[in-house]
């Protein structure tokens, strides 16, 4: 299961995050689309620490 995630989590960010931050700016503005963008980044990065498999 956890296999999944690890390989999940690199694909999820990479495809939210060029959907959500334009739609974001375009119905928000500039300012609440550089929030999403800093927001999603910021998550998408924690998970993929979190999830992150360390050769021994």
């Amino acid at each position: 299961m956890l296999k999944k995630i690890v390989a999940f989590t690199p694909l999820f960010g990479a495809l939210t995050f060029p959907l959500l931050v334009p739609l974001t700016i375009s119905k928000f503005g500039v300012t609440y689309g550089i929030l999403s963008a800093l927001s999603i980044s910021s998550i998408w990065f924690i998970a993929m620490l979190r999830t992150s498999e360390m050769p021994h």
